[in-house]
């Protein structure tokens, strides 16, 4: 899934992050950048998906950061607002689910609020030994 992970991240011109997503990709990643040298949790077979999330170009959506590094910059405003006015603009080219096997019973509706439907064609499915499945998909035009 990492592997996976880093080659999506490869091919994407920029992350979206909101602030808490952001520090929590911050702490995990960034530390092995600076120092150059693994920390004791993280497997050798990580290391990939390190580099590759350190050098990508981020976006941070927060109304309570005052800054950000980490190859990262700063957006305000309402990241609901702005993921759904890109969806409804068409400006996503394709969208990738990664449905795990575990139920959590609560979170927030990812698609709540969407002013019409988006309908998808199915262009990939990968499934990993975790049980995970990754399905790609292209909006239908």
């Amino acid at each position: 899934m990492h592997r996976h992970a880093a080659e999506n991240i490869a091919q994407a011109d920029a992350l979206l992050f909101g602030r808490v997503t952001y520090e929590m990709m911050e702490a995990a990643w960034r530390g092995p950048a600076r120092t150059g040298e693994r920390p004791d949790w993280m497997e050798p077979w990580m290391e990939p998906f390190a580099r590759t999330i350190n050098a990508a170009k981020k976006y941070v959506v927060s109304s309570t950061l005052d800054r950000v590094d980490w190859n990262a910059e700063l957006v305000r405003g309402d990241l609901g607002k702005a993921v759904q006015q890109l969806k409804e603009l068409g400006l996503i080219d394709e969208y990738e689910f990664v449905v795990h096997p575990r139920l959590a019973g609560h979170g927030p509706t990812l698609f709540a609020g969407l002013s019409k439907h988006v309908d998808l064609k199915l262009v990939s499915r990968l499934e990993f030994g975790s049980g995970a499945v990754a399905m790609r998909y292209e909006p239908k035009r």
